[in-house]
């Protein structure tokens, strides 16, 4: 248990250093880029996202869950993460003139092409941070994150400020990828196999095909919104729902981002060690919504003052969106660590089954409501992970003996904590509604009266999580000391 709480400790200093790198750049570059800028690259950027998720082919869940892993079939790993990436490359390339068409922006189809570039590199540092994973070594991640997103950070601004548009935002993610490889080059050891082999191709071929189906279709329903909203309405119109995702994609990057990367390591460990994931994934949906739900819920209680103090005065049509969508997150995070239980059994098949029926339920929801403007397709996408929370329970009671009475016992500890920490600022922003008067007012001090309330309840309701804090305390009580 010691290396999962320092893989999670890693982890999530990823994720928080991540997105303080967000933040400046964000409210530089919300402040300087339009809506309709904005909303090319965010259309561009769903393409690329998509090609990235082929592009894993699976690689890296393979080399974590395999028992017995060998040199030959890191190299075999190596090889097809080599072959696909370059292809995801020329199909970048080749499809971006016919998808600027279809959207009627030739600014997609120039993003596109240059995100392309990437894919050629990304194969050489893909397998060794797979394998850091694997290992539970976290340091080497966190670290590469840190160079990629200061130089990402550096670029970004200086391109958005001559004047680049949308292209600032495409060539600093090139910039990010190539320092994250030079990264992983650097940090991998001696002794890590170098070059691509043949031998074991096939059976990282067999798990690939399963388990790519499973990110490629939620990577299809999390870009669904832009890629429908781009060819309905405009590009300010998805430039208006990406700034109002963006308060979810927060939450994303310091939880959700910062735990799922240790959570197939962790399951498979599970599965070595007790012989199912059950425990530790009840144990995970106990964690994540005692810090999810929080969370999400002030960020929807302080949507004005977050919207208005990161993005500016351009943007405050996204605060009701950015509500509903909070809503949606805290659904999702219930069950978001479904298909890494399914895959540490090796069940990639039923785990792709899953992800793809939510995600077709997605766009299903999100076709549906879209005529009744962004607000009701942010009520489609809440429609949508209601039932892809009940579907996701349905397999997990087959496949890994999950029961409900299990989940609810898991969540009820969260809920608790959820409510006595937002109740303070709920309270407040009913009797006081939020404006330009007191905007600042309330973020800062309900953001700290929040946080306050939240390590308050989780010591007053013995939250599973108070252990963990605990311990996190006397340890760095005993660095101090020394």
């Amino acid at each position: 248990m010691g290396s999962v709480r320092k893989s999670i400790a890693f982890s999530t200093l990823n994720g928080w250093t991540s997105i303080a790198f967000q933040l400046i750049s964000t409210v530089v570059i919300a402040r300087i880029l339009t809506p309709e800028q904005t909303g090319v690259f965010a259309v561009a950027a769903v393409f690329a996202q998509l090609a990235s998720t082929f592009r894993d082919f699976g690689v890296g869940e393979y080399l974590i869950q395999e028992r017995n892993l060998t040199d030959d079939m890191i190299r075999a790993a190596t090889t097809v993460n080599i072959a696909v990436s370059w292809f995801m490359a020329l199909l970048l390339f080749g499809l971006s003139p016919w998808v600027a068409d279809f959207y009627r922006s030739d600014g997609v189809g120039e993003v596109m092409r240059v995100q392309a570039v990437s894919f050629l590199l990304i194969p050489f540092g893909a397998v060794a941070m797979a394998w850091f994973r694997r290992e539970l070594n976290f340091q080497p991640v966190f670290l590469a994150n840190i160079l990629a997103s200061s130089a990402s950070l550096v670029v970004v601004l200086v391109l958005a400020v001559r004047g680049y548009g949308y292209m600032a935002l495409a060539w600093s993610s090139v910039v990010g990828v190539v320092v994250t490889v030079a990264a992983s080059v650097y940090f991998r050891p001696k002794t890590f196999p170098k070059w691509p082999g043949l031998r074991g191709v096939k059976q990282v071929v067999h798990f690939g095909k399963f388990v790519s189906g499973i990110y490629i279709f939620g990577q299809l329903g999390r870009g669904a919104p832009e890629m429908v909203i781009g060819r309905t309405q405009d590009m300010a119109s998805v430039g208006m729902f990406s700034r109002a995702s963006g308060l979810v994609e927060i939450f994303h990057r310091l939880v959700i981002r910062s735990i799922l990367p240790v959570c197939l390591p962790y399951f498979a460990q599970g599965m070595r060690d007790e012989g199912s994931p059950r425990n530790a994934l009840l144990r995970t949906m106990t964690y994540l919504t005692a810090v999810g739900w929080p969370f999400l819920l002030f960020m929807a209680l302080a949507a004005f003052p977050a919207i208005r103090l990161m993005y500016g005065t351009q943007w405050l049509d996204a605060i009701p969106l950015s509500r509903l969508l909070c809503a949606v997150a805290a659904v999702e995070v219930i069950y978001s660590a479904a298909k890494e239980a399914m895959l540490a059994q090796g069940k990639a098949r039923q785990s792709n089954t899953l992800q793809m029926s939510m995600q077709a339920m997605r766009l299903l929801g999100l076709f549906a409501a879209v005529p009744w403007g962004l607000q009701g397709a942010c009520w489609g996408l809440l429609a949508a992970a209601i039932l892809g929370s009940l579907m996701s329970h349905a397999y997990l009671a087959k496949e890994v003996e999950v029961t409900a009475r299990d989940v609810w016992d898991a969540l009820w500890p969260s809920l608790k904590v959820t409510v006595l920490s937002c109740a303070p600022l709920a309270a407040w922003v009913a009797f006081m509604p939020v404006d330009e008067t007191n905007y600042v007012l309330v973020g800062v001090l309900g953001g700290l009266s929040c946080a306050v309330a939240w390590f308050a309840a989780l010591m007053w309701c013995q939250h599973p999580m108070a252990r963990e804090v605990n311990k996190a305390v006397a340890a760095l009580k005993l660095k101090l000391a020394r």
